[in-house]
């Protein structure tokens, strides 16, 4: 980008959703928008009112280095520091997971089915556990969509917690959510909870080899990895909710396609619950693993 040339915001678009994109980013023209947005301190939308104006050096002194960042693999989450999650904004940071759409179907399920045990139950509020809430992406969404609803929000990592932490007090949230670092549900007193939802670690240690420099390079790998075969983690946390739950509780959990039948079986094996069907994303994938405390 010589500085004597004059670089428009459509310019720079231009020229960087090429940059990008022969360094192997997807999103090539989508990256180049939300870094520039970021950059010039606008929102994306606006850019394309200001396509012809000149940027000025301010920015493009910052969007240059966001692109190289960019073109050596970091996410573009983490470059902008938030990520869109149903409906909300939520700060992410590398201590913790990028959200994903698929988890919105955890979140989705969570909801109803909170929503029917609040109909079931009018004397006390509801306690659900967001097990390694990460940036508190499910714990948030559920006190904001469950009324009276309390939720734990359990993570090893203090860091995470932090952001989570920000990201329920951005929303509002915060007198409602509580913080703890644990391990899993270790710390939680049984027969207290009516409902557990997790997206744990499921990412097996060679998958993980095989994952896009993104996510092997860059995202937390304690939230990513549940063991050698994906399911270390949740083989744990199965028999330490079937404890804390109260009788009638839900467990929900996302998972890998790959893993359905294992994890499935790792329910039953627990003689705790009864199992509902596997809810699938959008792509026909199973996704969602829901069960009911017996």
């Amino acid at each position: 980008m010589a500085a004597a040339e004059t670089w428009t915001h459509g310019r720079l678009l231009e020229w960087t959703a090429g940059y990008l994109q022969e360094h192997g980013c997807e999103n090539a023209r989508l990256d180049a928008e939300v870094l520039l947005a970021e950059a010039a301190g606008c929102q994306r939308i606006d850019l394309y009112a200001t396509f012809n104006e000149e940027a000025t050096e301010a920015c493009r002194v910052a969007f240059r280095e966001l692109v190289r960042r960019r073109a050596e693999g970091m996410p573009v989450a983490y470059l902008v520091g938030k990520r869109e999650f149903f409906s909300l904004a939520f700060r992410v940071t590398p201590d913790t997971l990028i959200p994903r759409p698929e988890t919105e179907h955890l979140v989705l399920a969570a909801v109803d089915r909170s929503k029917e045990l609040q109909a079931e139950i009018s004397d006390r509020p509801l306690r659900a556990a967001d097990v390694g809430t990460g940036s508190g992406i499910i714990a948030v969404c559920l006190a904001k969509h469950v009324e009276s609803l309390e939720v734990l929000a359990l993570d090893l990592c203090e860091k995470a917690l932090e952001v989570a932490r920000e990201n329920a007090a951005t929303h509002e949230v915060a007198e409602r959510v509580q913080f703890q670092a644990g391990d899993l549900l270790t710390l939680v007193e049984d027969d207290t909870l009516d409902l557990v939802v997790s997206n744990p670690p499921y990412v097996s240690q060679d998958e993980l080899r095989d994952a896009d420099r993104e996510v092997k390079d860059h995202e937390p790998h304690l939230a990513l990895v549940g063991g050698v075969t994906g399911t270390e983690v949740i083989s744990r946390l199965v028999p330490q909710a079937a404890s804390k739950l109260r009788q009638g509780g839900w467990l929900l959990m996302e998972i890998s396609p790959m893993l359905e039948t294992r994890v499935r079986e790792c329910v039953v094996e627990t003689g705790s619950f009864e199992l509902s069907p596997t809810i699938h994303d959008l792509a026909g994938h199973a996704r969602v693993i829901e069960a009911r405390k017996l």
